[in-house]
């Protein structure tokens, strides 16, 4: 038999904690809920719980300092669902591994499918795919080969290495920090123009519409997305 995934809930905000517990048990979850973020730190450390969603603005600590305390110890999915939605509390928080950043008010049927993205993620592997496909999209990468409905492409090898750490974290929002400290060994704000430009180039080989892309989403001010199905 199989268990229902827990997800653990930090929201003070109690309308909003039932919509997600009514939402998420609708959905095949099991919810434990508080408050305060001093009672999601014990529930989290006593019930190991699958996922947390995580708001920030709680009547004790606030949830950055959740996050930073859970992070110390455990690489748990949490999707902030906050009420802030300015561009340098989205990076902070992302920066400190929450793995996705909801804005209040928010569509459930959209929140739903980020929490069964950062399930899948954490679902253990039994070997590092060696491959790649998806919507004409194939990556080899071991060959370090590119293709596009069947023709090679040439990629720079800094181009290349962002596309992969896309594409090996599909479905979370990576920061421009974490991308300029992944891909070129540090973080310079001066450097965002080089992996713009980097993405720029990517998109244009990889995509059919730039305008419209299928796979490499812009969180406006924050970093970028490689879409999941």
């Amino acid at each position: 038999m199989t268990m229902e995934p827990v997800v653990l809930i930090i929201e003070d905000d109690k309308s909003i904690q039932n919509f997600l517990s009514v939402s998420l048990k609708t959905n095949g979850y099991s919810v434990v809920a508080v408050k305060k973020g001093i009672d999601g730190l014990s529930l989290f450390f006593s019930n190991n719980p699958d996922i947390i969603l995580l708001d920030l603005g709680l009547p004790d600590l606030d949830g950055t300092e959740v996050l930073r305390q859970i992070r110390d110890s455990s690489d748990v999915p949490i999707i902030i669902v906050s009420a802030r939605g300015q561009e340098d509390d989205k990076v902070s928080a992302l920066d400190l591994g929450a793995d996705d950043y909801v804005t209040k008010p928010f569509n459930i049927n959209e929140l739903m499918a980020r929490v069964r993205v950062a399930l899948r993620k954490r679902q253990p592997v039994s070997a590092k795919k060696s491959e790649f496909s998806r919507l004409g999209l194939f990556v080899d990468f071991d060959k370090r080969r590119v293709t596009v409905d069947g023709e090679d492409v040439h990629f720079t090898p800094m181009e290349y290495k962002i596309l992969r750490l896309l594409i090996e974290n599909s479905g979370k929002v990576l920061t421009h920090g974490y991308i300029n400290r992944t891909v070129w060994g540090h973080e310079n704000p001066e450097d965002y123009q080089s992996l713009r430009v980097c993405m720029a180039n990517i998109r244009r080989k990889i995509e059919k519409d730039t305008a419209h892309p299928r796979y490499i989403l812009t969180e406006i001010g924050v970093g970028y997305r490689f879409a999941e199905d």
